[in-house]
């Protein structure tokens, strides 16, 4: 295919603004997919992809129209995969921006035009849903004029579902989107025998593995070349080459400016990560693509079977899954409580709720996953830094000269009514508001900053309970900042629980063990004697619940008599529940190790 009849694009969005149906639109109209093999979500393989009506692995697609070969792009749209979206934007030349007629310009919108812009590309903007009663076109297309300073005239109106203006947006992409040859993406003519091409996506498959998706840069890779990864420093063999229409057609060899596939015969995604360049191990190129990185996870939680037997399963299990997702990063732990496990690294928590999913579902486990925390940076009085992964690693207390925690620099987009109660929601989260403006006469833009472990467990649902939904958030990892932190943990019958232990600042430690210990007091069955649930900042406690004693009534066959008999039994029974709590040990539910994600 010559290079002018080439677009390659791919379709930007916040969640829920309907990119996959517009790609399924597309699929459908180009004729790549037949009607009866067509599905709602086709790009979307995964079920929990379908139930959650979210893309999490991107997906590529080649389609014919008229004279020209489209190369489509569909993202995820999620925050935590904002770097996958950033190296498929670098793989185009233009981008589809599908905005909700009915919801607007979400955080989400802004953070990926702003990844558009950053990768130079030609945005086509797309008002979706426009057939809704709810659709409010005018106040939409202000918001996008605003956004993106282009004419209204440029704008599409369609309705995805119903196929309603998607002609037209297979004509502007054609019209409007450059050629690969226009772009300014390769190398100068002087080293154009050097083949380069971007790795944006890489998944496993168990019977072929490694399978890349590329886009060739400069030169060209065929079938059977030796290939050498300049990020990882791994070689590989190309085993087959071709393009996704959606599935697998091998060719000869894909050559400059196309989107393609490699299936490889390396063994897992970390030898080829996703934004790493390709070149040929017999004659490579001497730069490699810009903007790669090693894309590090920052929330953390414990992952453990609900029976020790399970133990190896599950770390078979996680072994599996790894091989496909390069950023999960897992190593064993072990709790006196829960047992053997595995401590997990992800990029967020949608991330961390799809992982645990496929685990239950695919691999038939039922799991424990403790409350997630983020990652902490101490300097030791002797200089040396670690960098810890839970609560419970925190070293000796005397060793410790500071404690540093992550911050994110946020940013949300609610409707101007609502800007009080973002500001004071972000005050009580430890943040501190950078900046205000307004996208249109309506909407607002609030800028902040905020320490990564306050927003984990309910930030999100408190945004949507403040801003009676309208509220959409969206963040990036900025650095960490030292501050005055400490480790609260819990004891439950006298007994600490480490996996229960959380870092929190000096100022909201007590709030946070009282709440704490209110709500383990709600999940722990009771007993046959007392038990006490305390919270601990070192020998200090601070918190304090108890759970009554199941008592029986040993009384009840006494009639009549002194007193006496009475107290007699009665002290007897204390007695038998003071052995009981010495002895007895407490069985601590499932729920107890998730609490900090059901806190009021």
């Amino acid at each position: 295919m010559n290079q002018s009849n080439i677009r390659n694009f791919c379709i930007i969005a916040h969640i829920d603004h309907g990119k996959s149906t517009l790609a399924d639109r597309l699929l459908e109209l180009t004729g790549t997919v037949q009607k009866r093999d067509m599905k709602a979500q086709l790009l979307d393989k995964m079920d929990l992809e379908r139930e959650k009506g979210i893309t999490i692995k991107l997906a590529p697609a080649q389609m014919k129209y008229k004279d020209y070969q489209l190369n489509l792009i569909d993202t995820p749209g999620h925050v935590d995969f904002s770097y996958e979206v950033s190296r498929s934007l670098e793989a185009c030349e233009g981008a589809i921006l599908v905005v909700d007629a009915s919801q607007g310009i979400q955080a989400q919108t802004l953070a990926n035009v702003y990844l558009a812009i950053a990768a130079d590309l030609k945005i086509i903007p797309v008002l979706n849903k426009i057939d809704l009663p709810a659709a409010d076109v005018p106040r939409v297309t202000a918001e996008v004029i605003s956004l993106l300073g282009c004419d209204e005239s440029e704008i599409l109106h369609i309705s995805a579902k119903t196929g309603q203006g998607v002609q037209a947006v297979l004509d502007a992409v054609v019209e409007r989107i450059p050629a690969p040859s226009e772009s300014g993406k390769g190398l100068e003519s002087a080293n154009a025998n050097q083949t380069r091409a971007l790795i944006f996506d890489s998944y496993y498959d168990d019977y072929r593995g490694v399978v890349l998706y590329v886009r060739i840069v400069d030169g060209s890779i065929a079938k059977g070349v030796d290939l050498s990864m300049m990020g990882t420093g791994s070689h590989g063999l190309a085993l087959e080459v071709g393009y996704l229409n959606p599935s697998m057609s091998p060719s000869t060899e894909l050559r400059t400016g196309e989107i393609g596939y490699i299936v490889t015969n390396l063994k897992s995604t970390r030898e080829a990560k996703v934004g790493d360049t390709i070149t040929l191990a017999k004659n490579p190129a001497l730069d490699a693509l810009p903007g790669y990185k090693d894309v590090k996870p920052f929330v953390y939680a414990g992952i453990f079977p609900e029976s020790n037997e399970f133990y190896n399963d599950l770390k078979e299990a996680i072994e599996k899954l790894s091989l496909s997702d390069s950023a999960l990063q897992y190593e064993p732990e072990n709790s006196p409580v829960l047992g053997f496990g595995v401590r997990v690294g992800f990029l967020g928590l949608l991330h961390m709720d799809i992982v645990r999913e496929r685990l239950e579902r695919e691999y038939n486990l039922s799991l424990i996953v403790t409350n997630p925390s983020t990652d902490y940076l101490i300097r030791l009085q002797n200089g040396d830094e670690v960098n810890i992964k839970s609560a419970s690693s925190l070293p000796d207390l005397a060793k410790i000269d500071t404690i540093a925690e992550p911050w994110i620099d946020g940013e949300i987009v609610v409707p101007k009514e609502y800007v009080g109660a973002v500001i004071q929601l972000i005050s009580s989260k430890r943040g501190l508001q950078k900046g205000l403006s307004f996208v249109d006469a309506q909407l607002a833009l609030v800028t902040f900053e905020a320490p990564l472990a306050n927003l984990l467990t309910d930030f999100y649902d408190q945004l949507k309970s403040v801003t009676s939904g309208y509220g959409s958030f969206n963040y990036e990892l900025s650095d960490y900042k030292i501050e005055d932190l400490v480790r609260v943990d819990f004891y439950v019958a006298g007994e600490m629980v480490g996996a229960l232990s959380v870092m929190a600042h000096r100022s909201e430690a007590n709030v946070l063990g009282r709440e704490t210990v209110a709500k383990l007091k709600e999940v722990i069955p009771r007993q046959n004697f007392k038990v006490a649930l305390q919270a601990a900042i070192g020998g200090r406690f601070i918190a304090r619940e108890d759970i009554s004693a199941y008592r029986k009534d040993v009384t009840s066959g006494l009639y009549g008599g002194d007193v006496s008999r009475k107290k007699k039994v009665l002290a007897k029974q204390k007695k038998g529940k003071e052995r009981l709590k010495r002895f007895g040990k407490v069985d601590i539910p499932a729920e107890a190790f998730t609490v900090m994600l059901k806190r009021d």
